[in-house]
């Protein structure tokens, strides 16, 4: 509902994401459903908002220091903008094949352009002008494993849909969906890609 207001529900071309933004009140009179806009190029004046936060979103611009500049030039001096991102660690190796493969299968199920290094999103922030005041890696100390609920090979009721079995009976469904034409063609490309982004966080994360 936040998008809407803001008039960013209709983001670029690229992915249907959204960047939240709060102090929307001087605003609300003058968007209406014709105005739209992205976070590459928000229709707001400089110096319009108290604060800016993006979860999983601003990964998916195809310029992500364009993307924060964008995001500082709304912002008022001295506020904040927080993000949720999806990003590599360290221990990725681009010369390993196996490495190359499975972010490629995460970038095509999760409309990525690209999957950047944590070094080069905080880089990119500071470029756009930012101070970094905290970073962390939220993965690192979690008590139960972020890609549990993607692991196929893990029997839960709770997440049946989710396991080997579930999305068998899932993968089946779609076709006959696909068939009779309640779902769109193409669906099983796109459950496809979908399983493979998930089978590619899993591999990644472990």
């Amino acid at each position: 509902e936040l998008n809407r207001v803001a008039g960013v529900d209709r983001v670029c071309n690229f992915v249907k994401v959204g960047v939240f933004i709060y102090g929307l009140q001087p605003y609300v009179e003058l968007v209406d459903d014709s105005l739209s806009g992205d976070f590459m190029k928000m229709p707001f004046p400089d110096n319009s908002f108290d604060a800016v936060f993006a979860i999983e979103a601003t990964c998916h611009a195809p310029d992500p220091v364009g993307c924060y500049k964008e995001i500082y030039r709304v912002l008022k001096p001295g506020q904040c903008f927080a993000a949720y991102e999806w990003c590599m660690t360290d221990s990725y190796d681009p010369s390993n094949q196996t490495h190359q493969k499975i972010k490629a299968e995460i970038e095509i199920g999760n409309g990525l352009p690209d999957i950047r290094l944590t070094t080069k999103c905080l880089e990119a922030v500071k470029e756009a002008g930012f101070e970094v005041v905290w970073e962390k890696d939220l993965a690192k100390e979690s008590p139960v494993p972020w890609y549990q609920p993607l692991d196929s090979h893990r029997l839960s009721f709770s997440n049946f849909r989710t396991t080997y079995i579930g999305r068998f009976f899932t993968r089946k469904l779609v076709i006959v969906l696909e068939y009779v034409g309640l779902a769109p063609k193409g669906s099983q490309r796109v459950q496809a890609f979908l399983e493979q982004a998930a089978d590619g966080l899993v591999e990644g994360a472990r």
